[in-house]
């Protein structure tokens, strides 16, 4: 995974520590979301863990901001709880919540050329509302 982490470090100008923990946060939202779908994506993408293991815990108010939402229902609210998640995750590596919206489209590119077009179709539906 040290390709990921290098490209998210060159394009986006992060630090690797950032990089690693940005996209262990995407990565545990899609595992989350894709249920036993995310073995395609670690199938893909070994060391895919290592990275999910690297994203910092989601606490305090995020937490409990994203719980509140969720718990409102209907696809918006669960997206906005997504989004609350990881804002609170980029807040503890240093990182505004707008990078969030730069590192998926990376994270994307660099799958579909590891596990195809079919693998990043699967991880771009579950982070389609960040």
């Amino acid at each position: 995974m040290n390709e990921l982490i290098n490209q998210l470090v060159s394009k986006l100008g992060v630090q690797e520590n950032q990089a690693m923990g940005a996209a262990g946060l995407l990565f545990k939202l899609a595992q989350q979301k894709l249920g036993g779908d995310f073995s395609k994506v670690a199938a893909a993408l070994p060391g895919v863990g290592d990275m999910i293991s690297a994203a910092p815990e989601t606490g305090g108010l995020a937490k409990i901001a994203g719980g509140l939402l969720g718990k409102l229902g209907g696809d918006k609210a669960g997206g906005l709880a997504d989004l609350a998640s990881l804002a609170g995750g980029f807040s503890e590596l240093k990182l505004d919540s707008g990078m969030i919206a730069k590192f998926v489209p990376v994270i994307l590119e660099f799958v579909k050329g590891k596990g195809g077009q079919e693998v990043a179709a699967l991880l771009g539906k579950a982070l389609h509302k960040q």
